[in-house]
């Protein structure tokens, strides 16, 4: 588990819920719960912040995004509950430019009580996303989006940040009791944020990885063939039972309002008729994605001191 080895020296662990694990209601498909993991590991937080110092966040937010301020009140929430810091950062869509941010960023860099910077995407569209993102210094990204923190996620050296929803998803799966070596894993989705980072990690952890896209053909047989499916497509359930091999495991990245107001994931609800575990929307991949965010944080806190 050594993509965990930076997180335990601090003395985090990834708890083992596969014995508590709940059930869908008439299936044999569990509930990979990733908000009781998420809780376990704030937990975990508030206890070995003890005698450390105090790891500060700063988030950047532009724009009028509802669900990019959701978002960041989620992450302050998760901070808050840890007993960490954070500051927040704030310019609307007529006061956004690359400049403004790019000040913004070098001040924090040069901030000692600052231990990880996050800039909430999307930016607006006249804003360079890779420009604004590299000015932030390594050692403070706890995004895990830079460079030098996916090359260290490629070569297994895993000395910097590892991207917060692939890092969650994967100690999801540990937490779990999934095994993943030698197992076959498709990943559907290719993005910087997630598809790629994950592929690597399960890499990492000695599965046999597919990388599926929006180009791929025959995308429902690669994924009948997937012992464990990772759903990063961005369509509303179009993951269904018919993609599902049987007993496979199925992680869930998606979310989506539908016209009833409703949440739902990349995966649609039936196939907890044949998957042998499924992550929930919402409850699954949201929560440890922000439980990563504040470990990453922690760690570059504790790294320097």
């Amino acid at each position: 588990m050594k993509f965990f080895s930076r997180a335990q020296k601090t003395g985090f662990v990834i708890p083992d819920l596969s014995k508590t694990a709940a059930f869908y209601e008439g299936t044999n498909c569990k509930i990979m719960n990733g908000k009781a993991l998420s809780a376990q590991f704030i937990s975990q937080a508030q206890t070995l912040r003890n005698g450390k110092k105090i790891p500060c966040l700063a988030v950047i937010l532009t724009g009028d995004n509802p669900a990019s301020h959701v978002y960041v009140k989620n992450k302050i929430k998760i901070f808050n509950e840890a007993g960490f810091e954070s500051q927040s950062f704030y310019l609307s869509s007529a006061d956004t430019s690359e400049e403004k941010i790019i000040s913004i960023i070098h001040k924090l860099n040069n901030d000692k009580n600052v231990d990880g910077i996050l800039v909430q995407l999307p930016l607006p569209k006249n804003v360079n996303v890779e420009k604004i993102l590299n000015e932030i210094l390594p050692e403070k990204d706890v995004d895990g989006f830079l460079a030098q923190s996916i090359g260290s996620l490629a070569t297994g050296e895993f000395t910097h940040a590892i991207a917060c929803t692939p890092f969650g998803v994967l100690a999801m799966l540990y937490s779990y009791g999934v095994e993943i070596s030698g197992k076959n894993a498709v990943v559907v989705g290719r993005s910087n944020i997630v598809g790629k980072p994950m592929s690597l990690l399960l890499l990492s952890t000695d599965a046999t990885v597919t990388i599926a896209h929006s180009k791929t053909k025959q995308l429902k047989e690669i994924c009948q063939n997937a012992d464990i499916l990772i759903a990063a497509i961005g369509k509303p359930e179009f993951i269904d039972k018919s993609y599902i091999k049987k007993n496979a495991v199925v992680v869930d990245v998606g979310i989506h309002r539908k016209e009833n107001g409703k949440l739902c994931g990349d995966v649609h609800t039936n196939v907890t008729e044949v998957a042998q575990a499924l992550s929930p929307v919402p409850g699954g991949v949201g929560p440890m994605t922000i439980a990563m965010l504040m470990l990453n944080t922690a760690l570059a806190a504790w790294a320097k001191n």
